[in-house]
């Protein structure tokens, strides 16, 4: 009995990963997804430039690429952080911020300005003033959203998911109506703008959008050991000494300002995050999120810049490539609910 015992404690382990060889294969798994993500990158850069590369002329046409190179990290770092911090914090791997109405906010903020002031404003509204004001809104919104995750009795998970799905088709019942009373011509330039495509993004908001993204983001993965805690359950987390409420509002505010910014800069991208969010989960073997954020970053990015070199250079299929993302992650999002049963 007593060498039973022994080899018992000698076998447990208080270390992120179960095995060394999850700890191995971890970290050549993120290599790799690493360097494929550089090598797609390098790909988007300097792949079918239509300008050589000794002409003076590649650098200009190199720096607009990058325009979009920056807005897909940009959307990589927001999309997989606010995921992964969301799910855990609510306990919960299937529900996403994405599919709690917070993007309908942005289509009807889009398609009210189309309805209401014309083409013409609606273009020239592509300004600074127009990026701060959606990511204030939004930020607004899910923070009343969230709120009730924690705030009063009846404050739930359940019910904060109801709500977040009837405002979500509210809104979005709304924009479906103004749309269909727009002229074809306004339609069209409304519909471009509600895909979500790293297009959408303009070099004047990376001045706001950055720094912000840059702080929210330190600050959730300097949070990674509450995480950790917080992943366990409020009655878990309250005998460790750990005061749920606060830290969860605390996240959660952090997780509304990644999410507005990328709305607000690329557009909707609704099953991006949670497929980024499960594959890591798959990848990353371990619930220590020191070692699932820097999964999720690396998962995020190449699915992004692998998505839009295929299409944009191999299958020449430009206009597609959000609704592809999309296409894979609604699919895993079914796979996933019918073999978990339940969200």
């Amino acid at each position: 009995m007593s060498g039973l015992v022994c080899t018992n404690d000698r076998n447990r382990s208080a270390r992120a990963f179960r095995r060394k060889t999850e700890e191995r294969n971890y970290w050549i798994l993120l290599g790799a997804f690493i360097l494929l993500g550089i090598a797609a990158t390098y790909g988007l850069l300097v792949y079918n430039n239509p300008v050589p590369v000794t002409s003076p002329s590649f650098i200009p046409v190199v720096k607009r690429r990058m325009v979009a190179i920056i807005a897909m990290i940009i959307a990589a770092v927001c999309q997989s952080l606010s995921t992964v911090a969301f799910q855990s914090i609510t306990n919960n791997r299937i529900i996403t911020p994405s599919l709690l109405g917070f993007e309908a906010l942005y289509s009807t903020i889009q398609t009210s300005t189309m309805f209401f002031f014309g083409a013409r404003a609606f273009i020239s509204l592509t300004n600074m003033q127009s990026f701060i004001f959606q990511v204030i809104a939004m930020v607004t919104m899910c923070l009343i959203l969230f709120g009730w995750l924690l705030g009063g009795k009846y404050g739930n998970l359940q019910l904060m998911l109801l709500v977040g799905v009837i405002m979500g088709t509210g809104l979005r019942s709304l924009s479906s109506f103004m749309r269909r009373l727009l002229a074809p011509s306004e339609f069209d330039i409304l519909q471009a703008r509600l895909f979500g495509s790293v297009n959408n993004a303009e070099t004047s908001y990376f001045v706001v959008a950055i720094p912000l993204v840059l702080i929210a983001s330190v600050l959730i993965i300097a949070h990674s050991k509450k995480l950790n805690i917080l992943s366990l359950g409020k009655d878990v987390c309250t005998s460790l000494g750990v005061n749920h409420k606060i830290s969860t509002i605390y996240i959660l505010i952090l997780v509304s300002v990644l999410m507005s910014i990328s709305t607000a800069l690329v557009g909707s991208l609704t099953f991006f995050g949670f497929l980024v969010a499960t594959l890591s989960y798959q990848f990353a073997p371990t619930y220590d999120h020191k070692y699932i954020f820097p999964m999720a970053l690396a998962m995020g990015f190449l699915v992004l810049t692998a998505s839009y070199f295929f299409m944009n250079h191999i299958f020449n299929a430009q206009g597609v490539v959000s609704i592809i993302i999309e296409m894979f992650g609604g699919i895993t999002f079914l796979i996933v609910i019918l073999r978990k049963g339940i969200l």
